[in-house]
């Protein structure tokens, strides 16, 4: 039998998707809702859980109010939109690649997660990020 747990985030910030076809290619933002899923990789702790939600809150909603919470998530591709924000001292967040919903759960599930849980007992196994309440992406392991 597996055991996971869900936790779930909203923060807001704006992005554009660089070469998009159509009105995405505008600055634009989003009320952003992140849930991660987690299992622990040794069995539940003594109390019974994977991990207490309140310690995922305090490392990935801690990440995420510092670093994407009412911030400018963009990409190195993107020179014009970083410069403008650069040169305004705007709040940004510099991502590898196109600042898509597909690209964020990538990205946290593969780069962000792994280091921000290195010392706990459980893994990362799902992130969905829902750009809206109806279009929602998900990078599963």
């Amino acid at each position: 039998m597996s055991l996971s747990i869900e936790r779930r985030f909203e923060i807001d910030a704006g992005h554009r998707v660089l070469n998009h076809e159509s009105v995405c290619a505008h600055p634009h933002g989003h009320r952003y809702a992140i849930v991660v899923s987690a299992r622990a990789k040794d069995g539940l702790d003594s109390l019974g859980r994977v991990i207490d939600f309140g310690v995922i809150k305090d490392i990935l909603g801690g990440w995420l109010l510092q670093n994407w919470d009412h911030a400018f998530l963009t990409c190195a591709a993107d020179t014009v939109m970083t410069a403008f924000l650069e040169s305004n001292d705007f709040r940004r967040y510099i991502l590898p690649d196109n600042p898509t919903a597909e690209n964020l759960a990538a990205y946290l599930l593969n780069e962000i997660c792994p280091r921000l849980f290195a010392q706990e007992r459980v893994e990362i196994t799902q992130v969905r990020v829902y750009e809206t309440p109806n279009c929602v992406a998900t990078a599963a392991r």
